[in-house]
């Protein structure tokens, strides 16, 4: 079925020298690809009246928690506050038994797709629930998914670093582990500091020794940054540093990114890794200098985790912090554990005030961050979700970056120490129309290595996005008038479009990597003397992620390509 959408402002940045303000032109899709316009003469067999509108491919959201334990964890803990499953009838095609920052699968499908987003990937899979992940993010029926392997806690690497192991020997480990769990990257969650965090260290910087291995964090950072560019990954290592939202950590972030040596290197949700120690209340932003670090590093990007105000709950594999911060639970419930000596998991309710200084500085230093980053393509609009809030945000959000006047508003109801505390008042700064499009969709598809996605070039899936042109900026992107997966219209104006036809299978994206077969038998060793099963479980099969997990596995190739 050939598809026309006539005369809308067509905004992709994928392709350089084009207009930041867009094109007004014809975009046609063939069979759920967008392609070349067809000779004059050729008749499309459905036009769609752009004119008054703009267009942008379908969002991509790298760094959102939609899978796995924790978020199963997370629904337990809060069970109270759920709405009943059971009694709980459907109201306008959308799922009652959620809420607002921890929705379920399908909820969650629902808001993503009504916002414009078709592809988003849970970066914390650990290996021994990588199934469980996997089969959660499928039942997040439309969108397209995708997962990064958690490691560097895990004692068969802490090992292998230990031991002064070979760089090769380290990236087949590597490069067996992505494979097996069917991810696309590789995430470190406090680099050693989870695994020390069990010989009961509360404290890990990056240079400080763990207590049984004695490697350090930036050891771990280095060897992993160095493993993810050998074997051919995309997507450069995505940290979570060391020192988690504690005052002076700025000082532990810039020492991360030295560590890298050179390599690329992600750090997610920087906004809580951007702490000084300044002013009465011995806690003030750091984003200048991270900022700054970013332009002197360009093997660096970053992803912010913005905070929003009200109730939501951090979820995290950062044990040992959460563990802290347990102390700061509203309600006063917690859920900390360990997980197959793989990693931790700690699961914290809280509740974001714009009254209280911290939590007004942290929402100043996100935005600092998104706007003092000169380059769009190197900075990530998240909100760490739940962690920082939900992902339901990101409308207000852009709003916020593409008008100050909008930003001074909301500078002025924080609280007020706060709010001279920040720079943010004084930043001129406001994000295009097309920033947005490079941040939400070329960037993230760039640094993933999705060829065909982030753009509205021939050849691409056709994930489009119509938006009604508005001043409300928010409303705009809150409810765009419509949305196409792979070529087919499944939203309009917020409402759920029902075809006869069967949807297109949803796709788990992930890595194709060799790997060295010479060492995977001294793996298994070293798994069994910590693990509770045999290591060949971790595998996941293509036939098994089609046939039982239910989505159609599609593998990135070295180089952009892929093989399905």
């Amino acid at each position: 079925m050939l598809t026309v959408l006539r005369g809308s402002r067509l905004i992709d940045p994928s392709v350089p020298g084009t207009k930041s303000s867009g094109e007004i032109a014809d975009l046609w899709w063939k069979d759920g690809r967008i392609v070349e316009a067809p000779e004059p003469g050729v008749v499309a067999d459905e036009t769609i009246d752009g004119s008054g509108c703009l267009t942008m491919a379908g969002g991509i959201d790298l760094h959102t928690h939609i899978g796995g334990g924790k978020v199963t964890l997370a629904r337990m803990l809060l069970g109270d506050q759920m709405p009943p499953w059971r009694e709980a009838r459907r109201f306008d095609g959308d799922d009652p038994a959620s809420c607002e920052f921890l929705p379920s699968a399908s909820v969650t499908a629902s808001r993503y797709l009504d916002m414009g987003y078709t592809t988003c990937f849970e970066p914390a899979v650990i290996p021994c629930n990588a199934r469980s992940a996997h089969a959660e993010m499928a039942d997040v029926r439309g969108l397209d998914t995708g997962g990064y392997c958690l490691l560097g806690n895990d004692d068969v690497l802490l090992s292998l670093i230990a031991s002064g192991e070979p760089q090769e020997v380290i990236n087949a480990y590597v490069a067996w582990m992505v494979q097996a769990t069917r991810c696309i990257a590789v995430k470190v969650v406090n680099p050693g500091g989870i695994n020390a965090f069990k010989f009961n260290e509360r404290e890990m910087d990056v240079d400080t020794q763990h207590p049984k291995y004695g490697v350090t964090p930036g050891q771990i950072i280095r060897t992993l940054c160095r493993a993810v560019s050998e074997i051919g990954l995309r997507h450069p290592l995505h940290v979570h540093c060391s020192n988690l939202g504690v005052p002076g950590n700025i000082e532990s972030t810039l020492a991360t990114i030295q560590a890298a040596n050179g390599y690329p290197i992600h750090l997610t949700h920087a906004q809580f890794h951007s702490y000084g120690t300044e002013g009465p209340y011995k806690f003030s932003s750091a984003a200048a200098k991270l900022a700054d670090a970013l332009r002197a590093n360009p093997n660096a990007t970053l992803d912010v985790g913005q905070i929003q105000f009200g109730r939501t709950v951090t979820i995290s594999a950062d044990a040992m912090h959460q563990f802290e911060n347990r102390n700061h639970a509203k309600p006063r419930k917690s859920v900390i554990l360990d997980i197959e000596c793989e990693a931790g998991c700690g699961v914290v309710p809280f509740r974001y005030a714009r009254r209280e200084f911290v939590h007004s500085l942290q929402w100043a230093i996100g935005l600092e961050l998104f706007l003092m980053v000169d380059d769009p393509s190197r900075v990530f609009l998240t909100t760490d979700h739940p962690n920082g809030g939900p992902f339901t945000a990101y409308p207000h959000l852009i709003a916020l970056l593409t008008n100050k006047s909008l930003r001074e508003t909301a500078l002025s109801e924080i609280h007020s120490d706060a709010s001279a505390a920040s720079s943010l008042g004084g930043i001129d700064r406001e994000y295009s129309l097309h920033d947005i499009a490079v941040m939400t969709r070329t960037a993230p598809a760039s640094i993933l290595g999705l060829s065909d996605r982030g753009s509205l070039q021939p050849g691409c899936i056709a994930d489009v996005v119509v938006y009604e042109e508005s001043d409300n900026v928010e409303a705009m992107f809150q409810t765009p008038r419509d949305v196409f997966k792979q070529g087919r219209r499944i939203r309009s104006r917020g409402k759920v479009i029902d075809s006869s036809q069967p949807m297109p299978r949803d796709q788990t994206l992930a890595a194709r990597v060799e790997v060295d077969s010479r060492y995977v038998s001294k793996f298994r060793d070293l798994h069994a003397r910590t693990g509770t099963y045999a290591m060949d479980r971790l595998q996941i099969s293509k036939g098994e992620m089609d046939d039982v997990i239910g989505s159609e596995l599609v593998e990135m190739v070295k180089g952009g390509g892929q093989h399905v």
